[in-house]
């Protein structure tokens, strides 16, 4: 058994299932109707600082725990237009997350050749994120309503895959590593507005690239 650290770069963003076109809800703004017509994400970098704990099952399968904080961010775009199609508006929600995450995951690696090898790893595991609110309030109507767009909920299971090589250094392991972590829950807290309303199910995913150092 061996113990490290690892620095993670991080691209999060949503999965957006969003209703029929035919169920979207409409609101008021500035004594205008106006109804969803898209609604789009966009995701932003983050990072992450975790610990590693690896135990040798075989000679070339390890179990790992590697529990880590991640800042991240992504954002929500909703384009809304009137009946006539002769106006359209577009807002914009940031959502801002710190996760807790705690991955368990079975490292394959491949024979050594030289201070050279590679790996792919499998597994899953829990996260819980520090940022989110605990209890949305329902705003008023129009544009306010954006403001409680996105209540999300605060824990969350997921699956993960990915692949990396290692570098055998003369005092410790380098490694790059590759993974793709998928949520499993819907994390959407229903408030009765239209942003909220036009969207039925939210799925987190994450792309995460990370430099390890293992003893």
């Amino acid at each position: 058994m061996h113990f490290g650290f690892a620095i993670a770069y991080n691209n999060t963003n949503f999965k957006i299932h969003t209703v029929k076109n035919s169920a979207f809800p409409d609101t008021l703004i500035d004594s205008v109707r106006y109804g969803m017509k898209t609604v789009l994400t966009n995701s932003d970098p983050g990072f992450a600082l975790g610990i590693i704990s690896d135990f040798k099952l075989h000679e070339y399968v390890r179990l790992r725990f590697t529990p880590n904080i991640s800042f991240a961010s992504r954002s929500i775009q909703y384009k809304l237009q009137n009946a006539k199609f002769d106006s359209t508006r577009i807002y914009k929600k940031s959502v801002e997350s710190t996760f807790l995450i705690f991955p368990a995951e079975i490292k394959l690696q491949s024979k050594r050749l030289d201070n050279f090898g590679a790996y792919i790893i499998l597994g899953g595991g829990y996260t819980l994120d520090l940022a989110t609110k605990k209890k949305g309030v329902n705003s008023i109507g129009g544009a306010s309503q954006l403001e409680d767009a996105v209540n999300l909920k605060r824990d969350d299971y997921f699956y993960s895959g990915g692949a990396g090589v290692d570098f055998y250094l003369q005092y410790f392991k380098l490694g790059l590593e590759c993974k793709v972590i998928n949520g499993t829950k819907n994390l959407l807290n229903k408030n009765q507005n239209i942003f909220s309303n036009s969207v039925d199910k939210v799925n987190s995913k994450m792309f995460v690239f990370s430099i390890t150092f293992e003893g």
